[in-house]
């Protein structure tokens, strides 16, 4: 029987029980596969990616020896979209001018503060 395909889909997160393949999404009953900000919502430093996989990677190790459901995924999900907010607040993380659709989804742009 071949595995099932679970997705969990926040603003900013994807998550499948897959692994990749030739750009291709396997199925996978033990692999997750994280894609992060698919729409280019933010600008990304290699330190906020690496932020967000190791907790990704906290996250999963956590989970481990459990079931891969719907809600662990979305609790996977929910977590890491909370650290994206977070990095954001902290002047870590900004919006992307370039964004196809600048809808502010995790708040306003931090701005300099006026004298």
């Amino acid at each position: 029987m071949a595995d099932t395909l679970l997705k969990c889909t926040t603003r900013h997160i994807r998550l499948f029980t897959a692994r990749v393949e030739k750009e291709d999404l396997v199925p996978s009953t033990n692999e997750l596969t994280l894609d992060l900000d698919p729409d280019n919502e933010f600008i990304w430093s290699e330190h906020c990616i690496s932020q967000v996989q190791q907790r990704f990677k906290q996250l999963v190790d956590a989970a481990a020896g459990g079931e891969l459901s719907d809600y662990t995924l979305r609790r996977i999900g929910t977590d890491l979209e909370g650290l994206i907010r977070q990095l954001l607040q902290r002047g870590e993380l900004s919006y992307n001018p370039d964004a196809r659709v600048q809808n502010f989804s995790m708040g306003l742009p931090r701005t300099p503060e006026l004298l």
